[in-house]
């Protein structure tokens, strides 16, 4: 789905498009959203002050997103191979500020060193160069991600996933809602400002989903040890987006 097409589509937004034009296409596929319930109190320390935590139902949400990215390619050019198809997983949880809400990131790791780069440099945003695979046997996903950035530590998710129902869209007031159609992020700066980036897609196309998670020490900087918890598991095939360039709050 091309930008002409997606911004025909915008009733179902919380919140107006922005005033200026999108910089970039994404293409996410294969999407595995993992969700563990997580008291507030033990993220506070991880998210600049400035932003409050979400909380569904008086618990945050902590989210292990492993998916594939194709067709990212700023406004106006076209994909380039290697450069513009790589794997991404992020950790991520749930914020508002100034009545927005949207999407805190952890730590974003990707297999493509360029992106890593020009993410970190234009939108601020935590990202670490990995090695990282990514295959199917008809509905299952076999996914598997090792963060061999340079200082950090080797960090490891590997699972398999895969869709066991029909799609559905999440309906406003449901968990599912307040988990995935989440419009914008936030991030600051390296003064600790908050900039929002915002995102623009059609309702996400839901599926429940099972998995075997063999192993993941993606929390592990926050504190947070994961095994032998039981996450809520949704699937996605694919969905285009828009991106903007982070703007300061």
């Amino acid at each position: 789905m091309n930008g002409h097409h997606l911004l025909s589509a915008i009733d179902h937004r919380p919140y107006p498009l922005p005033e200026k034009s999108w910089v970039m296409r994404q293409t996410w596929s294969e999407l595995l959203f993992a969700h563990w319930p997580v008291a507030a109190t033990k993220l506070r320390d991880f998210v600049p002050p400035p932003l409050c935590l979400d909380e569904f139902d008086g618990t945050a949400w902590i989210g292990v997103i492993p998916f594939r990215m194709t067709n990212v390619v700023p406004r106006g050019l076209v994909p380039i191979p290697y450069v513009s198809n790589f794997l991404e997983l992020n950790v991520r949880t749930y914020v508002t500020f100034q009545d927005k809400p949207g999407v805190y990131f952890f730590s974003l790791d990707a297999s493509n060193p360029l992106a890593v780069l020009v993410a970190r440099m234009t939108y601020f945003l935590p990202y670490f160069q990995a090695t990282m695979t990514c295959s199917t046997n008809g509905d299952q996903v076999e996914y598997t991600c090792k963060r061999t950035h340079h200082g950090s530590s080797p960090l490891i998710f590997q699972g398999a996933y895969r869709p066991i129902g029909s799609v559905t869209t999440s309906q406003p007031g449901s968990l599912e809602y307040f988990l995935t159609e989440r419009y914008c992020l936030y991030v600051p700066n390296r003064k600790n400002e908050i900039f929002r980036g915002d995102i623009h897609h059609i309702r996400w196309p839901l599926q429940p989903a099972e998995a075997e998670i063999y192993n993941n020490s993606m929390t592990r900087p926050l504190g947070l040890d994961l095994r032998g918890t039981r996450p809520l598991l949704h699937f996605a095939k694919s969905l285009d987006t828009l991106e903007w360039l982070p703007v300061k709050c």
